[in-house]
């Protein structure tokens, strides 16, 4: 529920804008609070989008609160995050997930699915907990399913900590492939190469550039970074940098 005001939020928005027009390569994709969507002007520039932060899997019924794939895109957004880290601590389960994977791609969003570990071990146990939470949160997924999807990979263990206490760019790089590899056992290895893969949890203009460059993603999935426009700028410049 960032930033708390109406007037805060577009204020960040302003700003953000005018540092990602010096990057006409990178993508940036704003989700704030679905309270504020309607407050920014649905952006006109071919790598700027709007974005929503959940989503619900049914288009219209009685469901006091929650908001459809139609109602987003009919407030300008392009993307929805789904399964991310914070409502998965609600208790949202993969079968939920996955309904909202669905409903979010084939209503015409681009899916931001988030998937990650709570915690690592010596062990590697995580690796299979995160191929059944793949696996799940994509039940019933069809090859062309995935060009609507981006997988935004945020080890729980590493959101909010100080930046040298993120993840390795090497350990990304290893995440990265056995995503992919996970993928090409689901469906195929054109389809597993077509997804996006973003990294999110403790990242920041300092380290982006080595896990973009060395954990071979995509992109980034930003928190409480984006809240802050100059470091925001700075961030997008390594990134315009990484390339």
């Amino acid at each position: 529920m960032n930033p708390e005001t109406a007037a805060r939020a577009q204020e960040i928005f302003r700003a953000v804008s005018r540092r990602a027009k010096q990057f006409k390569t990178v993508d940036v994709v704003i989700c704030p609070p679905i309270a504020y969507l309607s407050l920014f002007k649905k952006p006109s520039r071919k790598h700027f989008f709007l974005g929503v932060q959940d989503v619900f899997w049914e288009r219209i019924g009685a469901y006091t609160g929650q908001i459809s794939p139609v109602m987003a895109l009919g407030l300008g957004a392009s993307f929805a995050i789904v399964g991310h880290s914070e409502r998965r601590a609600q208790g949202e389960t993969d079968e939920v997930v996955s309904k909202k994977v669905f409903s979010a791609a084939r209503s015409g969003l681009r899916v931001i699915l988030c998937v990650g570990e709570r915690e690592r071990n010596s062990g590697g146990a995580y690796f299979e907990f995160l191929k059944n939470q793949i696996r799940a949160s994509l039940a019933g997924a069809r090859s062309s399913d995935l060009k609507k999807i981006l997988i935004a990979y945020e080890p729980v263990w590493a959101i909010g900590r100080s930046f040298k206490e993120a993840m390795k760019p090497a350990d990304v790089y290893e995440i990265t492939l056995f995503i992919k590899k996970v993928l090409t056992d689901l469906f195929s290895k054109d389809a597993a190469l077509s997804v996006p893969i973003l990294y999110g949890g403790s990242v920041n203009f300092e380290n982006a550039g080595p896990i973009i460059k060395e954990g071979n993603v995509d992109g980034l999935l930003v928190g409480r970074e984006s809240l802050d426009p100059e470091n925001f700028g700075k961030l997008l410049s390594t990134i315009n940098e990484s390339q």
